[in-house]
């Protein structure tokens, strides 16, 4: 990925990669701590049939991300520059869509908790697990390579970390979509839930 240099913002992006992700990733964190765990009182009150219609567009979102994911890393491979940006700009886009819908959903709503037998409970809460950590991982990476890809020029990006950065965030940001997208259908579709208001709690991604 790569654009033209251009204004303040640009300029620090190019210079100071890592320090911005720092900066967005503490801002990032804070965000979604704050929400969950301290109760924010920025959103507006919704029901449950609002929850679900959420619940049900942040799994399409989530699905699409990692198709472009997968296609833009196949693009890459191919030497297509030009697609591999597209792709990986839609995937952040859509993530950020994410996002908002989610924190809407979680700190207006509330979170609902799966009804099941105990196997399936435990399989659903050690998928739940490991997509909240790499989540939480990918974070970073993926700042930094939209950062870096935005910022540089083709040649530029050569000669940063982006490559070698962005085979780890597609594997850690693949398998973690993945895995909340299969804690939906469980969820939602499979089993039945609870649905609690939001107190302080781990969240369910859906």
């Amino acid at each position: 990925m790569a654009t033209a240099d251009a204004g303040p913002l640009s300029r620090t992006a190019k210079e100071y990669p890592r320090a911005l992700t720092a900066v967005l990733t503490v801002v990032g964190y804070a965000l979604v701590i704050g929400t969950l765990y301290v109760g924010l009182p920025i959103y507006p009150t919704i029901s449950l049939e609002t929850v679900n219609l959420l619940s049900h567009a942040i799994a399409v979102i989530n699905t699409t991300t990692v198709v472009l994911l997968l296609a833009g890393w196949k693009f890459i491979r191919d030497g297509d520059v030009r697609r591999h940006r597209a792709a990986m700009v839609g995937a952040f886009t859509l993530i950020l869509l994410f996002l908002v819908l989610y924190l809407l959903k979680t700190g207006g709503g509330g979170q609902k908790e799966i009804v099941a037998p105990d196997g399936a409970t435990i399989a659903y809460l050690a998928m739940l697990a490991i997509h909240i950590l790499l989540s939480v991982l990918a974070v970073p990476l993926v700042l930094y390579n939209i950062i870096v890809g935005l910022s540089h020029s083709t040649e530029e990006i050569r000669r940063t970390a982006h490559a070698r950065v962005g085979r780890w965030a597609v594997a850690v940001w693949s398998v973690s979509l993945t895995l909340g997208v299969a804690a939906y259908v469980l969820l939602n579709h499979v089993y039945t839930f609870e649905f609690v208001r939001l107190l302080v709690r781990v969240p369910a991604p859906f």
